[in-house]
Order: structure tokens, then sequence, then C-alpha cells
């Protein structure tokens, strides 16, 4: 069975293409655009679909829209209740509706031959279930006792939160929670309070978090709690009262650093009462995660320690662009298909060296072949250079795994505050170190291992925060990816051989990209970058190109 996934209405439009159970190609339409999140999540802009993400899935497995057993759409309308109904101020929310009806029609347009009968709607949440527990590498206790999910997010039709049970490829569902009670749209209300770009920037209250204590807890128990059955209630805050407003760009207070703890800090109070909750529920042994609230990395390790669950998986595009994956996924399942778990993130484009090479030339540029372009790199961060890594295909979600990179020393404190400058960021987020699997255990604790998909945060040991300064948070912690060789032998060689020079078995790893621009994804994209930012490497498949010096 050939099902084509389809994510459009909100944000982070995407598609993915499951085949015969299996994943097979995933994409988000940012990286064939190169605007940021696809479009803005604005009734206004909710027509647009994936259009260059979906040809570019069919074509990379040969198909045709006439090959299509079924295509999804991530959202239901006929579960859609009016905006004010659900005690939203979104006047403009029937806009959405609208086009999610003709969506059909919409999608045979941009996909001739497609009958737009083929077409299925996915309710909002489902799909985000979906792409969880059908994706998780636990195919056996789908079969015999079942996953858990637990999905929340700013939205979905007329709910922000499900709680169910996946078993034999169906789900159960224990709980929801109607809008307007929503965790993702209180702390995307706190995103823009402090400045940043709502539905967007939430990452970056995370990480300024860190640097607050959470003082204003008492009260923010009293307007956010969980009730007995299940759910939660979110009242309106008066943000104001607690820190003023700040316009973007305008520099934080520890007012605010200490307003985010507080936020951070009751969504992992919330969210760990509400896993225990399903979790007494079932009885569960595993826990999947999906959601844009998923993506908190800190709530997600909270859950991982103290929830009850012996292990907790999340789908590494958990944010809506991982629906177009889970609506396909969950009709495939509908269908009886025996699904195939994701092996990895690397779901997106790839260029062999005969196409690389051309681009090389078109740009005419010098460049070389070494023996081993792992080896380059190593030699090259060891000697303090900044690394663009692009290798393989590209990551499917918002995290660089080790495809679409920035590298770095992580010996080098100062290295935090050059890349940050590279990128155009904020100085006070901070970046990530890779680490071989068989490694971490020596450097970081608390947090899961393996962590391939850089979704917790581990401490870090006080012996070796001096030794990788680079990549630790001013609490001392680091979002790790964890690397298998088998599955990664081309970045595991890297390691190693920078481990060889070093004496460190970790790198610096950050997204290959820079401020407000989506993730380099096709080679010219590395090429455009490696030209404007103060990069010193390019090993873009076996090649290497250099920065020239004076």
């Amino acid at each position: 069975m050939k099902v084509l996934g389809i994510n459009a209405l909100f944000h982070d439009p995407s598609a993915a293409l499951v085949v015969d159970g299996g994943t097979v190609a995933a994409a988000e339409e940012e990286r064939f655009s190169r605007r940021k999140h696809g479009h803005r999540p604005v009734p206004f802009a909710a027509w647009e679909l994936p259009e260059q993400a979906a040809r570019w899935c069919l074509a990379s497995a040969g198909l045709e829209p006439t090959d299509l057993d079924a295509v999804t759409y991530s959202y239901d309308v006929r579960l859609a209740r009016p905006a004010d109904e659900m005690g939203l101020h979104d006047p403009w929310d029937h806009l959405r509706q609208t086009y999610a009806r003709q969506a059909p029609e919409f999608l045979a347009t941009a996909l001739p031959g497609l009958d737009p009968a083929d077409v299925t709607f996915v309710p909002h949440h489902v799909a985000h279930a979906a792409s969880a527990a059908l994706a998780a590498p636990y195919d056996a206790l789908l079969d015999a006792g079942g996953v858990d999910v637990l999905v929340l997010d700013g939205r979905g039709e007329c709910a922000s939160h499900l709680a169910g049970t996946y078993e034999r490829g169906r789900l159960t569902t224990h709980r929801t929670q109607e809008l307007p009670h929503s965790l993702g749209l209180l702390y995307e209300d706190l995103t823009e309070h402090l400045g940043f770009l709502r539905s967007s920037d939430e990452y970056k209250v995370m990480a300024m978090a860190s640097y607050g204590e959470p003082r204003f807890l008492t009260e923010l128990r009293r307007r956010v709690r969980t009730s007995p059955e299940g759910g939660f209630v979110t009242e309106r805050i008066d943000w104001d009262a607690m820190a003023k407003r700040l316009a973007p760009g305008e520099q934080w207070s520890q007012d605010h650093a200490d307003l985010a703890a507080s936020v951070q800090r009751r969504l992992e109070e919330v969210l760990l009462e509400l896993a225990r909750w399903l979790r007494g529920r079932t009885g569960g042994r595993v826990l999947t995660l999906a959601g844009g609230v998923a993506l908190n990395c800190v709530a997600n390790t909270v859950l991982a320690e103290h929830s009850g669950y012996d292990e907790v998986w999340v789908q590494p595009a958990a944010g809506d662009a991982g629906t177009s994956l889970g609506s396909a996924l969950h009709v495939a399942a509908q269908a009886g298909e025996r699904l195939v778990p994701m092996r990895g993130a690397d779901l997106g484009r790839g260029w062999t060296e005969v196409e690389i090479e051309e681009r090389l030339r078109t740009a005419r540029l010098r460049y070389e072949r070494p023996d081993d372009i792992a080896e380059t790199v190593a030699e090259c961060l060891a000697e303090d250079g900044v690394v663009a890594w692009f290798q393989g295909r590209s990551e499917f979600g918002p995290r660089a795994l080790g495809h679409r990179s920035l590298l770095a020393h992580p010996g080098r404190r100062e290295n935090l505050e050059r890349l940050n400058d590279v990128k155009g960021r904020e100085q006070f987020r901070p970046v990530a170190p890779m680490v071989l699997a068989d490694r971490a255990g020596d450097i970081f604790s608390r947090g899961p291992v393996p962590s391939p998909y850089m979704l917790f945060v581990h401490d870090v040991a006080p012996h070796w925060r001096d030794r990788i300064p680079a990549v630790v948070h001013v609490d001392g912690t680091a979002r790790i990816q964890t690397v298998d060789a088998d599955q990664e032998p081309l970045v595991a060689r890297m390691l190693t051989a920078f481990e060889r020079r070093t004496g460190l078995p970790v790198v610096v790893n950050t997204s290959l990209n820079t401020a407000g621009r989506p993730m380099v994804d096709d080679p010219r994209d590395a090429l455009e970058c490696f030209g404007s930012a103060p990069v010193d490497l390019l090993a873009i498949g076996p090649f290497a190109v250099r920065r020239p010096t004076a």
C-alpha cells in the first residue's frame, strides 16, 4: 500500500511517503521553499500546500500520483467548531476550515492525476499520536501489550491534548483536553510576551529558563492545574504583573528569566501528572510523545526520570511536520499493513557524489577529494576550525543530527559565542554535543542513553565540564546526540578521529543554517551558507572545500 501524508493547515507543512508499512521519505516544505517553517501559522496562509515536498517524496520512490492508494491530510474539519465557541480569539479561523474542506481539490490540482476522493482526513491529534507510537521501535509491544502515547501542542480541531494507547495498530483514546485550555498556547503566549516569535521561538524560552529561578511558581500553580480525570486547566495569566512585555530584540532582565523558569517548571509538573495519570490507567511500560510540546527536551527528561515508565520515546519530528508521517501511518495501520519502525530521521533529500561534484564545478570552487573526509574534518576541528558538514540524506524534523550540521571544537569555551555569531543567534542559547553512544555514559548522566535525536538533556559530569565547556549550558546540562557506529559510520569515524587527536570524544553540533533561515538541504544551500558565514571547511559528500587564506 502506498500512502502520501500531508500536513498543511497550521505550520511546518510537510509530506511523507509510506510504502508497504515502511517510511520511504519525509520532508518539510521549508527545505524547498527556503521560508522558515514553510509559512506562518495564520489563517490566510492555511491554503498553502507542501507541493514541492510532496512531489519530491513521490519522485524519490519513482511514483506518480495515480500510483497512490491513499493521500492523508492531518486535520479533520468535521471535528472543528467556530473559534469563539471554543473560547479562542481567532476571528479568521473559519478560513482554515474553508481551506481544509477544499484540501482534496487543492491537492488534486497540485498533483495532477490524483483523485480527490482518495484524500482521507485524519484528526490532527490522531496523526500526532500515530507519528509517535506507530513509528517508535516497539513493534513487538504494539502487537502485544500496547504502547502509550501522550500528545500535547497548541491546538488541533477542538483540543490540545490526547492520552491514549496503541495496540495492534488501533488507538484507544483515554482522555482529550478541549480548548481553550492548552499548554502549547500557554507557552506560545509567553514566547510572544518575551519578545520572540510565537509558534517558532519557544525553544529560546526553554534556554532562557536555565538563567532564572521559578519564583512565580505559586501563582502559576493556581492558574495552571491538572484535573482528576487526566485533563488540565489553563486560566488567563497576567504576564505583565510578573515581567514587562518585551519588544523584539529588547534586552531581557532577571525578571524575564525567572518568568521563563517558572513556566518551564510548571509545564514539567503538569506533564508529569498527566503521564502518571495515563500510566496509572494503563499500567504501560513505554510512553511515546508527540506534539510541539514534546520538543521541550527538559520536560522530556523529567518524564523519563519520574513518570514511572521504563522507556520514553519522542518522535524526532514531534511538531506539526510529523503529522504528515503520522496520518500516513495511521491509514496504513487501519488497512492492516504491517508497519516498520523508523530507523532514523534521515528521510529527506540526498545527493550522489556525481551530483555534488557537478555543483562544485558549476560554482567554480577549488575543492579536493581526500582519502577520508572524516579524517580531514577531524584535523580541521582539532585545529579549532568550524566545519560545515553536509552528508547523506537531510533530517526530518528541527534537529541537526549529523547530516546538515555545523561542527566545532568543544574544548574552547569561546566557541559557543563564536558559533552563535556565525549563525546570528542570541548569546544565551546553547549548542549541543554529539558523542559516540558507547562513550556517552562516561561523560553524561541523568538523561536516557542512547539519545539519537537530541530530545533529552543530560547532566555533564563535573570532571568533564572544564574539558568540553562549549557544550555545557549554564545549568550544567547538555542536549546530547548519541551516535551509533552501525547506523552512522561516517560520523562515528569522524568522532573517533577527533578523539585520537584531542583526547575528547565529543564534537559541537548545531544546525547548518543562519538565523531565520531553514536548515541547509541541497548542495546549493550549503555553498551559499559557506560563502556567507565564517566557516573554515565545507565537508560535502567526500569533497572538502576550504576557505581561501588571505
